[in-house]
């Protein structure tokens, strides 16, 4: 039996099994998986926050098979989701997944050192004073030398790039006054003074970017 749910990002969802699917991490998974397998380090252990539906977590544990993959999501039927994804792919390189708010204050202490973080599609939906909290905690969880790879949309000087983006910025603040895109020059300046240092910015399709850092060895 395969229902559709609704999810934040504005897409669907089949659950057949406990397999939830999002059509927008079927879109951008191997784009982003292309490039973490050219950044990422050889070996080491892999944070993925907000990991939703898992499609994204098995994509990437096979793109970089040297890297141990932890997925995190508070919600638990998501996490229901990742392990079945997980199940489904087989692979031996990802632990399962774990309870994490990374808005909340803290969680670095219990969940670094890790040598790459990926976080794919979460700025624009939380308030500002949630993300400067989140991007703080990545600073303190990146190990020395450690990547952190940062996917979404964001407002450059300000504004949407185009009237897509413009229209789903203002959806998003008509919900909730306190999200909504973030500029990318604010972005990058709050994990700088986070003590990490922007190391590259890729430009990915319908506008997107992949912001890359790393925490000085």
């Amino acid at each position: 039996m395969i229902r559709r749910l609704d999810l934040p990002d504005g897409g669907g969802a089949e659950l057949g099994d406990a397999r939830l699917s999002a059509p927008s991490a079927l879109r951008n998974r191997d784009l982003i998986a292309a490039e973490l397998s050219r950044l990422a380090p050889a070996r080491g252990r892999a944070l993925e926050i907000a990991s939703g539906t898992g499609e994204h977590v098995v994509v990437f544990a096979a793109a970089c098979p040297g890297l141990t993959w932890q997925p995190t999501e508070p919600d638990p039927l998501r996490r229901a989701s990742i392990t079945a994804w997980t199940a489904a792919a087989d692979l031996p390189n990802i632990l399962p997944p774990v309870p994490l708010d990374a808005a909340q204050p803290g969680w670095a202490a219990t969940h670094g050192p890790a040598d790459l973080i990926v976080l794919v599609n979460l700025l624009h939906l939380i308030s500002g004073p949630e993300v400067e909290t989140l991007l703080h905690e990545v600073a303190a969880s990146l190990a020395p030398g450690g990547i952190f790879t940062l996917y979404g949309p964001f407002l450059r000087d300000g504004a949407a790039t185009s009237e897509g983006d413009a229209a789903f910025h203002a959806s998003l603040k008509a919900q909730d006054p306190a999200i909504g895109y973030k500029d990318v020059i604010d972005t990058c300046a709050t994990l700088v003074r986070a003590g990490v240092r922007h190391v590259e910015t890729v430009a990915m399709p319908a506008n997107n970017l992949l912001l890359v850092f790393e925490r000085p060895a």
